[in-house]
């Protein structure tokens, strides 16, 4: 069956932090001797100039600017990205534009800047408001600092704002939980990320692992925290997305749907539909600055096919962190896979509690939800 092409969304990565988070496993780098701004700039426009013949004629309907910290760019710098893509790249006229942002003074500073510069939504990277766990994150920042950045988002012309904050943080109880929630609550963002803290491979709490709430503690705090967020308006869309009416992040959507993007930047992943050779494409960019920047080599790591057997799981593995329903036209669509692929697999999930099934959607229930893993180990 032919594929359709979905909306077209962009990622674009700036890969250095003023230092590197001990939970962080995101390709990013701390910053040792200055940032090399003006040539990352240009390299990240050459590589754009390279991918973008694969999306000829589609229009970006989102990007964002991600990293490491995109604020340890100037507001020009910014501006310069921003202005790049779009004389190389059509542009939805109400383009959702996010720019992740430490709440570090210096940071903070330049926020009327980076609207200025064509950003229409911050994503505020808090994590905590209590000073012994921002400490133990690694952050920069203290909890003053995060509620400035927060109010002043408030006070721009931005259509939206997140704010990003974690629970099950070292030795934290529910009262601590709920205290760090309710004061993101009371900034009032329109979308708030609250997502509990893993430890992952590769980092510095993975070599020296905290103590951590025990599973029944971080039951609790996802249960009352939810009704908390319930309370005050926040409708939860995602696993970890929250958000009031109308203000859900239009680029997650795009990647939960199975939407295309283009990724440039170091380390920074793509996907992307190719109708005319039935071919779902995935590339990845080399990693490190050094080597994306070396002018000898070129911006792609790897590029692949998603082999047809391989897109069942794939569509599912993200369209089922989103709580809402599934249209069935969107597989078939977007994999080019007739529903047959995939009738034992469907049964055998709503015959297990894990989906409902409709004429026209999939809805993942509260069970599948809590047991995904299980659901996506159907469609392998």
């Amino acid at each position: 069956m032919a594929l359709q092409l979905p909306p077209l969304a962009l990622y674009i990565h700036i890969p250095w932090c003023i230092q590197k988070c001990p939970y962080c496993d995101f390709n990013s780098h701390a910053v040792k001797q200055g940032i090399p701004e003006q040539e990352y700039i240009a390299h990240l426009l050459a590589d754009l100039a390279q991918d973008a013949p694969l999306v000829a004629g589609r229009t970006v309907s989102s990007i964002f600017i991600g990293g490491g910290t995109p604020s340890v760019f100037s507001a020009a710098g910014i501006g310069q990205i921003i202005s790049g893509v779009k004389q190389q790249l059509a542009c939805d006229d109400a383009m959702e534009v996010t720019m992740e942002a430490n709440p570090g003074t210096v940071e903070a500073e330049r926020f009327a800047g980076y609207v200025g510069a064509g950003v229409t939504r911050f994503s505020i990277g808090v994590q905590s408001f209590q000073s012994a766990q921002l400490k133990a994150l690694g952050r920069i920042h203290d909890s003053d600092e995060a509620i400035r950045a927060a109010k002043l988002a408030q006070q721009l012309p931005l259509k939206s704002f997140n704010l990003d904050l974690m629970h099950g943080l070292p030795a934290q109880d529910i009262h601590g939980a709920l205290a760090d929630l309710q004061q993101a609550i009371d900034l009032a963002p329109p979308h708030l990320s609250w997502y509990q803290l893993t430890i992952e491979p590769n980092t510095a709490f993975a070599s020296r692992p905290p103590v951590l709430p025990p599973d029944d503690t971080l039951w609790d705090i996802q249960q009352q925290g939810l009704a908390l967020l319930q309370q005050h308006g926040y409708q939860q869309y995602e696993i970890s997305a929250y958000a009031k009416a109308g203000q859900h992040c239009q680029h997650n959507l795009n990647y939960w749907r199975y939407g295309d993007y283009l990724g440039i930047g170091c380390g920074a992943h793509g996907k992307i539909t190719l109708p005319s050779r039935n071919s779902i494409l995935r590339t990845v960019k080399i990693k490190h600055p050094k080597g994306y920047m070396d002018i000898s080599r070129g911006y792609v790591d790897s590029r692949e096919q998603v082999a047809p057997e391989d897109r069942p799981f794939e569509f599912f593995m993200n369209r089922f962190r989103l709580l809402e329903p599934c249209p069935t036209d969107d597989f078939t669509a977007y994999t080019g896979l007739p529903l047959s692929t995939i009738s034992a697999a469907i049964a055998e999930a709503e015959q297990k509690g894990l989906l409902h099934v409709g004429k026209q959607h999939w809805q993942i229930t509260d069970k599948g939800a809590r047991y995904l893993n299980d659901l996506l180990t159907l469609f392998i």
